[in-house]
This record gives structure tokens, sequence and C-alpha cells, in this order.
């Protein structure tokens, strides 16, 4: 089992590394430039790990518990026992954005399946690597709230175990890439004739003043930026349903949101050059968008987890 922390490695990283950003490796806390990972572990070679990110507000996490639920869903799914409890997990996460300076960061925790032979087969003896780091957590572009962002729908080419969080991230890259390339923000990618879900992103619309996502299942990651807003929702009487959206109601939606920790709930307002509805974020995105960030100041003042 790894170790959640050492603190010794990391008061001599305070020492000699001030201005460098702390990381966690296998245990041990580290500048980053002293953080190495062999050629050989398995993430890298096969892609053969899970990852998560998680948001915190003046260092508040944000719903840790269903990040960490999450977790352990995709290490069962690929078969990876769990190296760290969930409360080691707690304890070490809490103590890595303590070591850095940002009040509002995003914590990147990747575990793969560690060191092993170039074969398709598991390692025999698996030690899985668990590395994690923070980065300043971005907020949201106030641009968004006047105009909204554009975005494309494209074929939706994954595999079919979409709902485990992969390090095997190169299908959404490429999709993503795709969009910006055609001066979009987010491709809504579409599957049989049905939305699935954005490149790096959930998916809701307003369809006659009902608020409707894809339900969760195999073809889509169960957001947990989505997963509140449901619960909002839910809080704040909207009519609500988590059902299949065809791309014909897509294309023809009062609105479109597309959701995400680090995107929180950006509101679409053009799709394949259509506008959608006024062109502008709708009524309904603005009651959302206020009640979320009620949420994050009640995480802020420690309020709530």
């Amino acid at each position: 089992m790894k170790k959640p922390f050492s603190s010794s490695t990391l008061e001599s990283t305070k020492k000699s590394s001030q201005d460098e950003p702390v990381v966690y490796l296998n245990g041990e806390y580290l500048a980053l430039s002293n953080a190495h990972i062999s050629v050989l572990d398995r993430g890298f070679s096969f892609g053969d790990g899970v990852y998560e990110v998680i948001p915190a507000y003046d260092k508040n996490l944000f719903r840790l518990q269903h990040h960490l639920q999450r977790l352990d869903d995709s290490l069962a799914a690929i078969k990876i026992k769990n190296p760290l409890t969930a409360k080691q997990w707690q304890q070490s996460i809490e103590q890595l954005i303590q070591n850095n300076p940002y009040d509002d960061q995003s914590v990147s925790l990747q575990v793969t399946r560690g060191i092993g032979p170039r074969d398709h087969s598991f390692p025999h003896n698996e030690n899985p690597t668990v590395f994690m780091m923070t980065s300043p957590q971005k907020k949201p572009s106030s641009e968004i709230s006047i105009t909204g962002i554009s975005a494309i729908t494209l074929n939706d080419n994954r595999w079919k175990n979409c709902h485990i969080k992969s390090i095997s991230l190169l299908a959404n890259v490429l999709l993503h890439q795709e969009a910006l390339d055609k001066g979009a923000k987010e491709a809504i990618l579409l599957r049989d004739g049905y939305a699935t879900e954005g490149a790096a992103s959930n998916l809701f619309i307003l369809q006659n003043d009902c608020l409707i996502t894809p339900p969760k299942g195999p073809l889509l990651l169960p957001g947990i930026t989505r997963d509140l807003i449901v619960e909002i929702a839910k809080q704040q009487n909207f009519y609500l349903k988590e059902q299949n959206i065809t791309k014909a109601e897509l294309l023809n939606a009062q609105e479109i949101w597309v959701t995400s920790s680090t995107k929180e709930i950006a509101p679409v307002t053009k799709l394949n050059d259509k506008i959608i509805g006024s062109g502008k974020p709708g009524a309904h995105w603005n009651k959302m968008m206020q009640a979320y960030q009620s949420y994050k100041q009640g995480l802020r003042s420690n309020t709530i987890g």
C-alpha cells in the first residue's frame, strides 16, 4: 500500500524549492522537477490507469467524497486495487493543497497499474503508481456570461466504456482539438442519433422549459458537476428529466449548457453556426448559475462539503 505522505521529504522540499510547485508521488511530497516516473510505467506504455480532477475553493475541496467514489469505481472497473483508503486520500490531498500557495486550486490525481514489462497481460506483482499535483483553479471568463460559447457536433467515435475516467484520452483530445480548429470551444458528441456529452464536459438542454440531461450509463462520464446541477435543479424546482437527447432536440433547444469542474456551467449560444435561443445566455442558465455560485460560496465559508 502506498504511503499517504512523508513529512521529512516535504520539509526538505520546502527548504530547497520555495518557488516550485509541490507534487505527491507514491507517498512523498516533492518539488515538481524532482518527481520522476519510470518509462516502463504502464500509464506511459498503455494508458493503463485512471484519474480525477478535484477543485478546491479557498482550499476547501469540492465534493471530495463524490470524487473518491468515482475514483474507486473507475479503479474497480479496470481491476486495480485502490492503493489508499478514503481517509488516506483525504489526508494526502488536503496536505498537498496546503503545501501549494493558491487559494483556489485544481487537484489532478492519477493512478496507474505501475511498472511492468511491455506486455498486454497484467504484471504479477502489481504496485500502482500514484501521482498528484495542483494548479491554480482559473475562473471561467466573464465574457461567457455575456456571449456564451460556440460548439459543433461531431461523431462520438470513442470506446464504449466512457463511464471509466480513463487516462486514455486520445479520442477526446482529437475531438476537442477538431472543435478548436473549427473555431468552436467544445464538441458535442453524437452516437446513433443521440447526444451523449461534450468532448470534455457533460450536457444539458432546455426544451419547453424542461431541463434535460442524458442518463448515466457506459456511454458518458458520470460528472460530479453534472450531479450537483441535477441536485440544484430539484431544489430550485426546475422541471427535470434524465433521458436521451436526439440530434433534432439538441439543434432546436431553448438553451444548451456544457458542464465540468473547470467550465462550471457554460452556455452554448451557437451550435454548428446555428444561433441557440436568443444568441445570449438564457434565463434558466442565469438562475442555475446563481445557485451554483451560492453553493461555491458555502464551500468557501466551509459550511458545506
